[in-house]
């Protein structure tokens, strides 16, 4: 079965003149991904093909059956097969180390997840928020007057302003289709003041899929925890991204955007830095501001 990031249709182009023209136009690629865990079905999510074992491994961290790429085994996308016999790459027949997950302690997802949302098909409320391997806030924090926890600072405004440029360079597939999301990981050195390097840009239908593509790279390429990171993303900072970042110990999200309520509150909670509204060189920091030079 072929899967195609961006995919050609023709349409009809109407004006307020009443002018109509017909023509190509590129959309966004979106289909299903089934996973597999150990011979149990966990998931299935909506999402654009590619780099999909970057998507299965940063998905079940986000969604604590994992806490690196360690953990597992084998991802297969060879074993399905579509109804005209050709191979199915839209099924990850994923193999764990033993040990690592149970049906009966991460349950797996009741409903499809669709690309609008990351957390849809969650059986119960508490099972929503997740507890990370990586925290944030070490119990060696120093708490000021006011029993905020301080942190030192992390990146300048200045190189924060300039992340959602160097993210939309990383946009092909938007650029074509203009149906996509994106997400970026930036790589911050001892001197807050110098240009962190892109490490990774991923795209995809979903906000929260690509995120999972680009920590499912670090997994694979940069280890975890991403405590010396940042990751810029093209929508808003909803809660399930704060908490994708807070899994993977990436203590600054930023966002174009605006955050959500929840998400504010979850990253003050776990000691994520939730910027919003970050556009031309101007951004919110709704929590942990200190962390910014």
């Amino acid at each position: 079965m072929a899967q195609r990031k961006a995919v050609r249709a023709r349409v009809h182009k109407f004006d307020a003149t009443g002018e109509i023209s017909a023509g190509p136009d590129s959309l966004a690629g979106e289909e299903p991904l089934e996973i597999n865990l150990d011979g149990e079905q966990f998931s299935v999510t909506m999402r654009t093909p590619g780099n999909d074992v970057e998507l299965v491994a940063g998905y079940l961290l986000s969604e604590a059956v994992v806490t690196s790429m360690d953990d597992i085994v084998e991802i297969d996308f060879s074993a399905g097969l579509a109804p005209d016999g050709s191979r199915n790459y839209n099924v990850a027949k994923v193999r764990l180390r033993p040990g690592t997950w149970s049906a009966e302690a991460a349950p797996a997802r009741s409903v499809y997840t669709s690309s609008s949302c990351g957390i849809c098909g969650t059986a119960a409320i508490d099972a929503v928020t997740k507890t990370s391997a990586y925290p944030l806030i070490p119990a060696t924090c120093d708490v000021d007057e006011d029993g905020e926890y301080e942190f030192p600072p992390l990146l300048s405004a200045a190189r924060i302003g300039e992340l959602p440029d160097r993210l939309r360079s990383q946009q092909a597939v938007f650029d074509k289709t203009g149906g996509v999301h994106a997400a970026a990981l930036f790589a911050v050195g001892d001197d807050p003041t110098a240009e962190p390097e892109l490490l990774v840009g991923r795209e995809d239908v979903g906000r929260h899929n690509a995120v999972d593509k680009v920590i499912g790279w670090a997994m694979a390429n940069h280890g975890l925890p991403l405590s010396r990171t940042v990751l810029q993303v093209s929508a808003r900072a909803s809660f399930e991204l704060v908490q994708k970042s807070a899994m993977a110990g990436i203590p600054m999200i930023s966002a174009v955007s605006a955050p959500s309520a929840m998400a504010v509150e979850h990253g003050r909670s776990v000691g994520v830095t939730v910027i919003g509204f970050n556009r031309r060189g101007r951004f919110n920091a709704y929590s942990y501001p200190e962390r910014v030079a």
